[in-house]
């Protein structure tokens, strides 16, 4: 069994990837060909945004927002404390610095409840000029954007919304990609839209936004490629990438269809089981299920790691050290803000196998291999 398979997924749409791949070697134009604008057109259109902007990475993405808020030495951005490193530490390349908030038990998001105090925190006990709150979109499930537009409006704060394992869920109808001033992506392999290497996007309606994020991903262009009219990045999304993503975008609708079987169906599975803290959606909140992740609440979350390693069952452990515990960062003062939720989430969190190609007895499988011996 494969944590994620994309070798099921390959043999789905085999004929037409090898068929995009081999117009992208006919036209030889690799970089900033025709399918990657052809690409940005279709992502704008799934996300609901006027622009949809690739580039080379979701780190990337997420450093580009920052750049073009103007966000830098002095300034501060909030950002979860649990979850992947690219978050903070594009905060912390920006020369700001990331303010860490605790994460919800149920969602594994930004605990939104606690999201006022934090900005307070900034605000009356720091000397940093706070800017902007980046939530993450953690495990698939957009976060709480009702609460932090709403506070980010009272406080004059921009919102970046970092969608990277968001992608595909969405909140009341609307795409995740769409709730910040700007929001990323990232299409590394093993996210619900992957290409086959490094990948990102970056979305906004905001006209001027766009023009900064098309002008930074290409060295801080001007009206040509020797016109710099700012210091930029070398970001663009390679043509054969998106020519994979125009066919895996094709066929993502039900592949999201069956990613929310497949978590029905654990969460079925698991109820009756007092072992764990299940994952769930807010309500009019729709997941992607980058991951299905539980919560061990009584045993060591080893133990049931290797019930199910002893039967070939794979699971993974996602962000075992919160970034406020990371090396990295102990000199950022956290004295005064409860990160609890995150810690204890680090400590007891491990994710199943989780695909849009797992089968009913697969699921079965995993569940079964989670009980005692």
């Amino acid at each position: 069994m494969q944590f994620i398979d994309l070798k099921a997924q390959y043999e789905q749409s085999k004929v037409n990837i090898n068929k995009r791949i081999a117009d992208v070697l006919s036209h030889g134009q690799y970089i900033m060909g025709p399918e990657v604008h052809e690409l940005e057109v279709k992502l704008a259109e799934y996300i609901g945004v006027k622009h949809a902007i690739t580039c080379a990475n979701g780190t990337d993405a997420l450093q580009i927002a920052l750049m073009t808020m103007g966000i830098g030495k002095g300034d501060a951005v909030i950002v979860p404390t649990f979850t992947f490193f690219a978050s903070a530490e594009v905060i912390a390349l920006s020369g700001a610095t990331p303010i860490f908030i605790d994460s919800d038990l149920e969602s594994f998001n930004l605990n939104a409840s606690k999201l006022e105090a934090t900005i307070l925190h900034v605000l009356n006990c720091t000397d940093l000029n706070l800017k902007a709150i980046m939530a993450v979109d953690l495990f698939g499930q957009p976060a709480d954007y009702e609460k932090i537009n709403r506070l980010a409006i009272q406080y004059n704060l921009k919102v970046i919304e970092d969608a990277a394992q968001g992608f595909g869920g969405g909140i009341s109808g609307k795409q995740a990609g769409c709730f910040g001033d700007i929001a990323t992506t990232s299409f590394f392999p093993a996210k619900p839209l992957g290409c086959y290497g490094d990948g990102g996007a970056i979305f906004t309606d905001n006209d001027d936004y766009a023009e900064l994020i098309r002008s930074i991903r290409l060295h801080g262009k001007g009206k040509d490629k020797y016109d710099n009219v700012r210091v930029g990045l070398n970001s663009r999304l390679d043509t054969l990438q998106a020519a994979i993503l125009l066919e895996k975008l094709a066929i993502f609708p039900s592949e999201l269809v069956r990613r929310n079987e497949v978590a029905n169906l654990y969460s079925e599975y698991l109820s009756s089981q007092s072992d764990f803290i299940l994952p769930t959606c807010r309500e009019n909140t729709y997941s992607s299920w980058a991951q299905y992740s539980v919560q061990a609440v009584d045993k060591h979350r080893d133990i049931y790691i290797q019930r199910a390693q002893n039967k070939g069952i794979p699971t993974a452990v996602y962000y075992a050290t919160c970034m406020h515990q990371q090396t990295v960062f102990k000199d950022i003062n956290t004295a005064g803000l409860d990160l609890s939720n995150a810690e204890q989430i680090a400590r007891s969190c491990f994710s199943l196998p989780m695909h849009p190609y797992l089968s009913d007895d697969e699921i079965e499988q995993v569940v079964t291999s989670l009980q005692n011996e």
